[in-house]
């Protein structure tokens, strides 16, 4: 027997299902009046989006709600303004550079990505950008620079037609150096690819541990090693460019208290020991590393696509665009946001998507950005390699 409350419940849930299809239908007949609108745009030259009068908008239909669903009202016209002008862009057929450069790339790019090539990577021989460049290319000719700033000025200046960069580490996070890098570069990614990182404490044959009084290494492989540097005593820690870098200055100096955090090929190519085997914090150690290049080259199976782009500094700006990537199926991988420098407390933000680049979904993002934020830059779509 129902009770007086599941009445009550079951007769509001028929109200709601009633207003439902009410408003189902307006908005049917909302977006045939948008599409309208889009026809007279085309016809009069007119862009679709009208900031001054959305706002105006906003501030109208907030009137015509009781004040404590003002915010609520807003957000939901937020989100309809965004999906009318979508609509109307589809249906106007607004031409977009970037699309037809996208639909251009898929076209031009090589079936197969290319065993040999001329590779950047920062560091000397034993880097783990090496070990990620041998995963990638066959035959790689690789020049070695002293900074990742270098890696992407020798892509951009067309001195190699590859780079190598870490981008993360499962332990250790984000490498914030190369994010910062990017804003300053014009480059776009072409692959990545995981590389299982295992630290060791490599010495000169004799030296003891008890004998350690510096350890060289870069600063995220200390990071990543930060539980077995604690158990040592009276042990500078030095950070250097690169563990490869760590492991040649140990073998090339006189002194027999160094000791380096490098990979185990490093140990074998400078005549160094290993006095501990994979020391970091976790086995399941992983660096990202994704190799740019100055063109755009969209190869064959990219289902990964990576975006950077600054937003205006008001409320609700990141919300709109991740409500974007939702109503759009698009599924967020990975978020990073850096500061953007002579801009205080403003922030550029880097998106790792999980979207085939054939996708319509994501040509219909691109095409919509400019409307959605201040200003955008897409990186590439790619595969990566595990």
């Amino acid at each position: 027997m129902k009770t007086k409350e599941n009445n009550t419940l079951e007769s509001n849930r028929e109200t709601i299902r009633k207003i439902d299809q009410e408003i189902a239908a307006l908005f049917t007949k909302r977006m045939e009046a948008a599409g309208k609108i889009a026809v007279c745009k085309k016809e009069q030259g007119l862009p679709v989006l009208d900031s001054s009068l959305e706002r105006r908008k906003l501030n109208e239909i907030a009137d015509l709600v009781p004040q404590e669903l003002h915010d609520s009202v807003r957000q939901l016209y937020s989100i309809m303004f965004e999906l009318s002008r979508g609509y109307q862009n589809r249906l106007i057929g607004t031409q977009n550079e970037l699309v037809e450069e996208i639909r251009n790339a898929i076209e031009t790019t090589a079936q197969l990505f290319p065993a040999e090539a001329a590779v950047a990577c920062q560091g000397v021989e034993g880097a783990n950008s090496q070990i990620a460049c041998d995963k990638l290319f066959r035959n790689a000719n690789i020049m070695y620079f002293a900074s990742f700033d270098a890696v992407f000025s020798a892509v951009e200046k067309g001195l190699c037609r590859y780079g190598i960069v870490p981008l993360e580490n499962s332990t250790a996070g984000s490498v914030n150096a190369v994010y910062d890098l990017m804003q300053s570069h014009r480059f776009r990614i072409v692959r990545s690819v995981r590389v299982k990182v295992d630290h060791n404490l490599l010495v000169k044959p004799g030296t003891s541990l008890s004998d350690i009084r510096e350890i060289y290494s870069h600063e995220q492989a200390i990071a990543q090693c930060s539980e077995f540097l604690q158990t040592l005593k009276n042990v500078k820690i030095v950070p250097c460019e690169n563990t490869a870098i760590a492991a040649k200055l140990v073998a090339e100096s006189d002194r027999k208290d160094l000791a380096a955090l490098s990979a185990r090929p490093c140990a074998k190519l400078y005549g160094l020991s290993s006095l501990r085997d994979s020391v970091q914090n976790q086995g399941n150690n992983y660096t990202r590393f994704i190799c740019i290049s100055k063109n755009l080259e969209i190869y064959p199976g990219a289902d990964r696509t990576s975006l950077m782009m600054t937003l205006s500094h008001e409320q609700g700006a990141l919300y709109k665009v991740l409500s974007r990537f939702n109503a759009l199926g698009i599924n967020l991988n990975k978020l990073e946001s850096r500061p953007i420098p002579d801009r205080d407390f403003e922030f550029r933000f880097y998106f790792d998507l999980d979207v085939p680049v054939y996708s319509p979904s994501l040509l219909q993002l691109i095409a919509e950005m400019d409307t959605i934020c201040e200003s955008f830059t897409y990186l590439g779509s790619y595969s990566e390699i595990i």
